[in-house]
C-alpha cells in the first residue's frame, strides 16, 4: 500500500526513532515524534555505525555525516602491558564510522525538520489504544493524537513493549559499563579503536570529533548491582582502582577520567512479539543488545527502513506490520546472540585466554571476517 497522506506517530527522538520517522516521511506519511526530553541532549557519548548503517543513513539523504571519524580497524592489546595482540582491519563492506551520539541525533533531527515530521519535545506518553481502524496515543497532559499506526522507539525499557508482549523481569549479565569522554589530542597513526582485554574486563576506546575527543568504555564483571539504567553518576577514583592493574596506552587515557558514569549491562530476549497491527516496535524497543557488537544503532537504523519499505510492498497497515516483523526478527536474533558471545569472549581468564592470544596473534586479521554477514548486509538494495 502507498502511505500518501497516512498519520503515523512515532514514540522516541533517539537514532531509531527518528530515522523511522524520516522514513516513513519520505514515502509521503504524516509523521508526528514525540520525543519526552527537553532537548537532544549531549548523553550518551560515542557510537559506531559500520557499513550495513551507513548505507540506510545515505539512503535517508541524511548529510554531513563526515563529523564522524572513519575507523582503520581495531588494535587488540593485552590488559598487563597494553602489549598489541593482533590488529584488525576494517569490514570488507566498508569502513565503520565513530559518532558522538548527539552529532548523529542532530543530522537526523535535522533532516526529518527537513523533510517536514512534526517533531515535539519534552512531551510524555501516558499509553497507547488500539482501536480497529487507528492508534490512539494519550498524552500525560491528556492530550491525545489518532493515528493508522504508532511506532514505538522507546528504548530497551520500552514502556510500550509490554502492551504486546506482557510484564518481562530482565536479567542481570553481572557485567557494568563505566561510560566516559576526555580531552584528547590527535596522533600520528591511523584512526582506530583499541580493545584492551582482561581477566573478567575490557576497555575499548576510539576518538571522536577530529579526534579531540576520546571516548571510553571499561566492562567489568561484578555482582553488586541490581539497578538497571545507565545513568548513574560513577566515581572516576573508583574507575581507576577497579581498572588499575591495566598498563599501556588505556592507563594513561584512564588516569584523565574526570566524570564517569555507570551503566548496568541487563538482558532482554528479542521480543517474541513486534507488532498488533496498529503498534510497531523499533530498535532497543524490540531487541535490545549488549554492546559488544556495536550494532545497537545499526540494528535501529535498519529497522527504520524495512518498516517503511514494508507498506511499499504489502496491502494493509497490518500486512505491512507483519512483513517488517518476519523480515527482521531472524536477524536481530542473530545479531544479538552474536554479541553475547563476544561478552564471553572478551573476558577469558588464565589459560583460555592465553590460548585465544596465540591465535588471534597467528590468525587475527582473517577472524575480522567471521562478522562479515553483518556489515555487508543492506537494507537498501533488497
Amino acid at each position: 500500500m502507498k502511505i500518501d497522506g497516512l498519520k503515523f506517530c512515532v514514540i522516541g527522538g533517539g537514532i531509531g526513532g527518528l530515522a523511522s520517522a524520516l522514513a516513513l516521511q519520505h514515502r509521503g506519511a504524516h509523521v508526528t515524534l514525540l520525543e519526552q526530553a527537553p532537548a537532544l541532549t549531549e548523553v550518551g557519548a560515542g557510537l559506531q555505525i559500520s557499513e550495513n548503517g551507513m548505507r540506510v543513513l545515505h539512503a535517508l539523504g541524511v548529510t554531513g555525516l563526515s563529523v564522524g571519524q572513519k575507523s582503520h580497524g581495531t588494535v587488540l592489546r593485552d590488559y598487563r602491558k597494553g602489549r598489541v595482540v593482533s590488529q584488525l582491519p576494517g569490514p570488507s563492506a566498508g569502513p565503520t564510522y565513530y559518532y558522538h551520539r548527539a552529532d548523529l541525533l542532530n543530522l537526523l533531527h535535522n533532516a526529518a525538520c527537513a523533510a517536514g515530521v512534526d517533531i515535539r519535545l519534552g512531551t510524555r506518553v501516558s499509553h497507547v489504544q488500539k482501536h480497529p481502524n487507528e492508534a490512539e496515543v494519550v498524552l500525560a497532559s491528556g492530550e491525545r493524537i489518532r493515528a493508522e499506526c504508532a511506532i514505538a522507539a522507546d528504548g530497551g525499557r520500552s514502556m510500550l513493549r509490554p502492551a504486546l508482549n506482557g510484564a518481562e523481569v530482565p536479567e542481570f549479565t553481572h557485567q557494568v559499563a563505566w561510560r566516559a569522554t576526555i580531552p584528547w589530542q590527535p596522533g600520528h597513526d591511523p584512526v582506530s579503536a583499541s580493545l584492551t582485554m582482561g581477566s573478567g574486563r575490557h576497555v575499548v576506546t576510539y576518538p571522536l570529533r577530529d579526534e579531540s575527543m576520546m571516548n571510553i568504555v571499561a566492562v567489568e564483571e561484578r555482582s553488586d548491582w541490581r539497578e538497571e539504567g545507565w545513568r548513574q553518576t560513577g566515581d572516576p577514583e573508583e574507575l581507576r582502582k577497579r581498572f588499575a592493574d591495566f598498563g599501556g596506552p588505556v592507563r594513561d587515557i584512564l588516569s584523565k577520567v574526570t566524570e564517569v558514569h555507570l551503566w548496568a549491562l541487563f538482558l532482554r530476549p528479542v521480543a517474541q512479539n513486534w507488532q498488533n497491527g496498529r503498534l510497531a516496535l523499533v530498535g532497543d524497543a524490540a531487541h535490545p543488545t549488549l554492546p559488544f557488537m556495536a550494532q545497537g544503532a545499526c540494528l535501529a537504523l535498519e529497522d527504520a527502513w524495512v518498516l517503511a519499505r514494508a507498506f511499499d510492498e504489502r496491502s494493509g497497515i497490518t500486512n505491512a506490520l507483519a512483513a517488517y516483523e518476519t523480515t527482521r526478527k531472524p536477524r536481530a536474533q542473530r545479531v544479538v546472540a552474536a554479541a553475547g558471545s563476544n561478552a564471553r569472549n572478551f573476558h577469558l581468564r588464565g589459560p583460555a585466554r592465553m590460548a585465544a592470544q596465540c591465535v588471534l596473534r597467528v590468525v587475527g586479521a582473517r577472524l575480522s571476517q567471521r562478522y562479515e554477514w553483518i556489515y555487508s548486509h543492506d537494507v537498501t538494495a533488497a
